[in-house]
């Protein structure tokens, strides 16, 4: 059989019946015989909740403090998935970045992976037990927690497949995938088959949350192809690879700005016929268009704050229907 990597965000791990549901698909997977390495995020909210305790004694808490501070909320997720899957008869053994080890460099809260140690998880794979990796965080040279920024428990994923070659990354959120607008904003959003890692890479750096750019950039370095899927069995998902699927708008963003308007960003084609129509779009719903910045692959319009969820579905369903 095969190698995989199965990554569980903080909502796939939020209780007890979540937990246990996430557990039940490493158990699917073990139980076909593959070898599962399986990275965890922090349970809900708990991460926001350890940086409201820190800010509550110091309004900028030390960097070094708040990362060995936050890394609980992962150490915490691991253990409890590993009971989980004891509890459903999978054998398996929670490691931290110290334990892994997930050696990393850089600043406090922003840090990237450098290197990941074999030997451990190795061990654990060769007795047939689930590894259960702490996702987001690293150590460096001076044995101190750093942290990996926003989404860094995908970006510790797609790191460890491409560190043991998995056949296969998986990365389980709380949506079916990579869809063309955030599906909770703009209902006509269709999802992607597949995403290539330039247009994934765009939409992530115009604010979808999908998966962080420091992830696709890794995941496109090293050849890995993550998998975003649901937490369900039957979930189809999208595949972030080289190419595509073909279509001239891959899709369309919205994100608030600090001077009261709203960045809407069209992600693929950028024909001047694209923006004229997208122009259109707007002027057709009474939406003001307050700037407009084109990009490769990648232009966006600057809209009043106000408009931005009725922008970006004007914008979107013009142009993807």
């Amino acid at each position: 059989m095969s190698l995989i990597v199965q990554k569980f965000g903080g909502s796939s791990v939020a209780d007890t019946e979540r937990l246990l549901h996430s557990a039940a698909l490493t158990r699917r997977a073990y139980a076909a015989g593959d070898d599962v390495i399986v990275v965890v995020s922090a349970q809900g909210d708990s991460t926001d909740r350890l940086l409201q305790k820190a800010r509550e004694l110091a309004p900028s808490p030390p960097p070094r403090e708040l990362d060995a501070l936050l890394v609980a909320g992962e150490q915490a997720s691991a253990a409890l998935t590993a009971m989980a899957l004891s509890s459903l008869g999978v054998p398996a053994v929670s490691l931290n970045a110290w334990q892994a080890p997930i050696e990393a460099v850089g600043a406090h809260g922003d840090a990237r992976i450098e290197r990941i140690g074999r030997e451990r998880i190795r061990d654990a794979l060769t007795q047939r037990r689930v590894a259960v990796v702490t996702g987001f965080q690293g150590v460096n040279d001076r044995e101190d927690a750093v942290t990996l920024g926003r989404g860094g428990s995908d970006y510790s994923a797609v790191a460890l497949a491409a560190a043991f070659g998995a056949a296969r990354c998986l990365i389980y959120t709380d949506v079916d995938g990579v869809y063309t607008a955030d599906p909770r904003q703009c209902p006509t959003a269709q999802r992607l088959a597949r995403v290539s890692y330039a247009d994934m890479y765009a939409l992530s750096h115009a604010g979808a949350r999908v998966l962080h750019d420091k992830c696709v950039a890794l995941a496109q370095e090293r050849g890995v192809e993550p998998e975003v899927r649901a937490v369900d069995a039957d979930s189809v998902g999208t595949r972030v690879c080289a190419e595509g699927d073909g279509r001239a708008v891959v899709g369309v963003t919205c994100q608030p700005r600090e001077d009261g308007r709203a960045a809407v960003t069209v992600v693929g084609e950028t024909s001047l016929a694209l923006q004229k129509r997208a122009h259109a779009a707007l002027d057709a719903a009474g939406i003001d268009t307050l700037g407009v910045d084109a990009a490769e692959r990648a232009v966006t319009l600057l809209v009043p704050q106000e408009s931005s969820q009725q922008a970006l579905c004007a914008v979107h369903d013009a142009l993807i229907g």
